[in-house]
């Protein structure tokens, strides 16, 4: 079955900010009914007003009908004054799709006791171009069909990993939703070295950035393992493996200290909820 007959016949999108609307153009690439589609923001930007008119989107409607899905992409204390008028238009089988980071399928429970099919999720900021990776784990009134319906939605802005357990979403946040951070800090870290060695300072950037950016792209395209194509790069005795002394080297490596800061920002992902 296809992707786009997956894909709900009615869907209310809550909060069109920068993720919300990127997912919203990602679901009508791939074959969403425009009709069918209802956007609720208190502060619209003018890019969406304009977006929405132009494709047929209801906007801020005053008693939408319940949707076959409800997707939440709010910011996280938006939800306690939102919650009220949501719970309104939920219907008996409405699937909630969240991205409030922090908020846990019980937190959405309480704060919207008129949910049942509940799906959280964490996009990280890739999607906003058709490149994401997504976690997402479902509470036991999802069925099937929702599911799949939740994953036709997901994978609109990239791949998506279905968790066998919500406990998993902060190390998750941890890892690819933060982790855009880590790419773009080593961006600048690398540019200062290149630098630091005596290359202009734009040069440098302009280098340390395409040399990521290729690299993440050949990984992309590439069946082989990190660890082959990093060995691939490295001549023994050479420059490369000159350099992986240094960053492979214990206890200080490269290696410790991406797991104390994916360590760190899940401590945090867990210290939010609620």
């Amino acid at each position: 079955m296809s992707q786009s007959s997956r894909l709900p016949s009615s869907l209310i999108l809550v909060g069109a900010g920068k993720m919300g609307g990127s997912m919203l153009e990602g679901w009508l690439k791939v074959g969403m009914n425009a009709d069918g589609v209802t956007v609720l923001d208190p502060k619209p930007s003018e890019e969406m007003t304009r977006f929405c008119r132009e494709r047929g989107i209801a906007l801020n409607p005053a008693n939408p009908s319940a949707p076959e899905v409800l997707v939440l992409a709010i910011k996280p204390q938006m939800l306690d004054e939102a919650a009220p008028a949501l719970n309104g238009a939920l219907g008996p089988r409405t699937l909630i799709i969240s991205i409030l980071a922090g908020k846990t399928i019980g937190d959405l429970k309480t704060r919207l006791p008129a949910a049942g099919a509940i799906v959280r999720a964490m996009p990280n900021l890739p999607a906003s171009i058709g490149r994401g990776a997504t976690g997402a784990a479902t509470n036991d009134k999802v069925s099937e069909d929702q599911r799949l319906t939740a994953d036709a939605l997901l994978s609109s802005n990239g791949i998506v990993e279905w968790l066998p357990s919500e406990d998993l979403i902060d190390a998750v946040t941890a890892l690819s939703g933060s982790g855009p951070a880590y790419v773009f800090h080593l961006v600048e870290c690398l540019a200062e070295a290149g630098a630091a060695a005596g290359l202009p300072a734009d040069l440098a950037q302009r280098l340390a950035r395409a040399t990521v950016t290729g690299a993440g792209e050949l990984l992309f395209q590439s069946d082989l393992s990190p660890a082959t194509l990093r060995q691939n790069v490295t001549s023994p005795g050479g420059t490369t493996a000159a350099a992986l002394e240094v960053l492979m080297r214990d206890p200080d490596g490269l290696k410790a200290l991406m797991r104390e800061a994916v360590a760190a920002a899940k401590r945090r992902a867990e210290e939010l909820a609620g």
